[in-house]
């Protein structure tokens, strides 16, 4: 597959994704789409490393979360990643199981870029190069 976007790409680099999801399955699948897409990947198992992570790694070109997730939710993430100002350019995608229109719906109005339900498949992480990372 070709590589996809530049947002946040070092010079010769791939795209740069954090995944976080407190489920190491879903985090091992996701990486592995993710990697078979071209993109770097650093996975995380809660938003509290995750915003860890964001405040010593500039170079991250999206982030794709869980929704729910114990300490803090991905919607939690999405708001504290929307308010600061060095983070929210960054594109947010949150993930889910349960397909709950309220909840699609409040993490679109907070500024996610998409929602996507699992089991998410390769088809969807093409649509998110197309729309998110150009």
């Amino acid at each position: 597959m070709a590589t996809c976007g530049s947002r946040g790409v070092e010079r010769g680099g791939a795209p740069h994704v954090l995944a976080v999801d407190d489920s190491s399955v879903d985090r091992a699948v996701i990486s592995g789409i993710l990697r078979s897409s071209q993109f770097r990947v650093t996975a995380v198992d809660s938003g509290k490393r995750a915003l860890e992570l964001l405040g010593s790694e500039p170079n991250v070109s999206m982030i794709i979360t869980d929704y729910w997730m114990p300490e803090m939710t991905g919607y939690e993430l999405l708001k504290k990643v929307k308010e600061s100002s060095r983070l929210k350019e960054i594109p947010v995608v949150i993930m889910s199981s349960e397909n709950v229109s309220t909840r699609i719906n409040r993490c679109l109005e907070e500024g996610a870029e998409d929602f996507l339900l699992k089991p998410v498949q390769p088809s969807d992480v093409s649509r998110l190069c197309s729309r998110v990372l150009r």
